[in-house]
């Protein structure tokens, strides 16, 4: 049964630049508070079913920089400056340490943020991201991005005449639109940004464009990665981002990353696709089937440090 909608409560910190956006469930709810990093084009709003999921929880989802309310403030938009944002956000809401999920790009940047402030971080889940990917061959940097993105880019140069005319377009995204709810369309009308009739998403295509750069695992991420503390928990979607058969994250690529990182946990997500595993009710089910047992472990260890 799908459960009510209940939004976040908005929030604003400082950062480089201006005022970092974002919204919160339960700010009051005992326990590690769980940060939520968005993907590569989305808002905090992607997160609607997982804290739908997980009732209990005091969840922190920012918009990344270069997208949602926090669009405008200006580059360099790089992994580690997403890091940054992240411990911005959590000393501002006084948050000592938090357990970590990120979902696409957004588990790039928890990777990022883990390695740089191991201090800050009570856990990590990885949501079909996180894993690098190698960029097509023989393609010049501003090719990368639509080869690895496709329609996800284009939607950034696309203008819509009203919210109705943007509604349609992802009702008939074919790994959005059988997913439609009220979740789904709250997260489609917040990203909308401008005026009638030059409506556009709030995404800015020069950040995309810089960190689907950042996705093949150089500039030392790789080694950030693979130096996590066990356990690190990858969720994969069995479609990828057209809800077609092949996935972002073949199986045997991360049967690779595994081979070389005892610490990852692989979770099969079968039958959803990169976005319907945390845009769904279904999605978010299997997602907190693997988030709140951590939780509870980072619970019970928080209890003994503080004896």
């Amino acid at each position: 049964m799908e459960r009510a909608m209940t939004g976040p409560d908005p929030f604003a910190v400082p950062v480089r630049g201006g005022d970092l956006a974002g919204g919160q469930w339960r700010a009051d709810a005992a326990g590690v508070p769980m940060l939520a990093i968005h993907g590569i084009t989305a808002s905090h709003r992607a997160w609607h079913h997982v804290a739908a999921a997980l009732p209990d929880r005091r969840i922190v989802a920012p918009d990344l920089r270069g997208r949602g309310r926090s669009a405008d403030l200006p580059g360099p938009w790089s992994l580690r400056d997403h890091a940054d944002d992240q411990l911005r956000v959590l000393d501002a809401l006084g948050i000592e340490r938090a357990f970590v999920v990120g979902h696409s790009m957004g588990a790039f940047v928890t990777v990022r943020f883990a390695a740089a402030h191991p201090d800050r971080v009570a856990g990590v889940v990885l949501v079909d991201g996180g894993l690098p990917i190698p960029h097509p061959e023989g393609l010049d940097p501003e090719e990368v991005a639509a080869a690895v993105l496709g329609p996800a880019i284009a939607r950034l140069e696309m203008r819509f005449a009203d919210h109705d005319a943007y509604a349609d377009f992802w009702k008939a995204h074919p790994a959005i639109g059988p997913a439609w709810d009220e979740r789904v369309a709250d997260y489609v009308a917040y990203d909308l940004v401008g005026s009638e009739p030059e409506l556009r998403s709030s995404s800015r295509s020069e950040a995309v464009a810089q960190n689907v750069l950042e996705l093949d695992g150089g500039d030392g991420y790789l080694g950030d990665l693979l130096g996590l503390p066990a356990p690190v928990d990858f969720l994969r979607a069995e479609r990828g981002m057209l809800d077609q058969p092949e996935a972002l994250y073949p199986a045997e690529r991360v049967a690779a990353t595994a081979e070389r990182m005892p610490a990852l946990r692989v979770t099969e997500v079968a039958e959803l696709n990169h976005y319907t595993i945390v845009m769904t009710d279904a999605g978010a089910a299997r997602v907190a089937e693997v988030v709140a047992p951590r939780l509870a472990e980072a619970d019970a260890a928080a209890s003994v440090g503080t004896r």
